[in-house]
């Protein structure tokens, strides 16, 4: 496979790897002519910085590896400069760089699907909510992140979350790994209600984007209600989200050898077919 790496800032945990599958593929110039568009890898780790893309990368391989092109993504983390906003920054930011090197690479963004592991989860369910995030009432948080104009962002098509922690305020009040949502966010609910509301992927419901909520059956890490509560209430609110478990623990997600993560793929494939 090809792989390029860019910088969308000038932070250095501001990049994306871009893995394209090899000419044998059929696909030198980009994912388009095989799968129909990109997949956008986003780990996770709890947002902690210690954490970073090189639990994306196998995933990317292995996404390149069956006609897939990936883009995995690194962001800012709490403990690096991360945190409220710059975390939520970043992500919007890292996709939409997908439009400065599609020309490069003949890359084609009228599918672009995120696979998103825990944390990353969270994230990708969260960015393909972006087209509320001005309407959900929170103008003061919505303020506090910088980011580009809709009319030039990268819009994400599919999402395919891996034990995703896409119910904050729960995870928050179960207190999920130690603080972190609060580690995150800069402080608790009580102290920044609006921050944390906007965050979170259930206030943005409904969003007209399908959603894969994927759970392992064995995870110790994040909780399965996470994951049954936002396809609770995204198909109570007119949202195509559906729930799926698969056999595993929280890592076999993101073991290519796994057959939790093997659904996983096929799913991003249903996706961009």
């Amino acid at each position: 496979m090809l792989r390029h790496k860019y910088s969308y800032g000038e932070h250095p945990s501001q990049w994306g790897e871009l893995f394209i599958p090899e000419p044998t593929n059929g696909n030198h110039r980009g994912a388009s002519t095989v799968a129909g568009g990109i997949a956008v890898v986003i780990h996770g780790g709890y947002w902690r910085s210690q954490y970073g893309a090189e639990l994306g990368e196998p995933l990317a391989r292995d996404l390149a590896a069956h006609g897939i092109t990936a883009w995995n993504l690194e962001y800012r983390r709490a403990g690096n400069g991360g945190g409220w906003p710059h975390t939520f920054e970043d992500i919007l930011a890292g996709i939409d760089h997908l439009s400065e090197i599609a020309g490069q690479h003949d890359l084609q963004l009228g599918k672009v699907v995120a696979l998103g592991h825990s944390a990353g989860g969270h994230l990708a369910v969260w960015a393909a909510g972006r087209q509320k995030l001005s309407s959900i009432g929170t103008p003061d948080a919505d303020r506090q992140l910088q980011r580009g104009s809709e009319d030039n962002a990268v819009h994400l098509t599919g999402v395919v979350s891996q034990s995703g922690l896409l119910n904050l305020a729960a995870a928050e009040k179960l207190n999920l790994s130690n603080g972190a949502v609060c580690n995150l966010m800069g402080g608790d609910s009580h102290r920044f209600p609006k921050r944390h509301k906007y965050a979170d992927p259930m206030s943005s419901l409904p969003i007209n984007v399908p959603v894969y909520a994927v759970h392992a059956t064995d995870d110790e890490d994040v909780p399965a209600s996470q994951s049954e509560a936002y396809v609770a209430a995204a198909t109570a609110a007119g949202s195509a989200a559906q729930l799926l478990r698969v056999p595993g623990d929280h890592f076999d997600l993101i073991d290519p050898k796994a057959v939790a993560y093997k659904k996983c793929r096929e799913l991003v494939q249903r996706l961009l077919s």
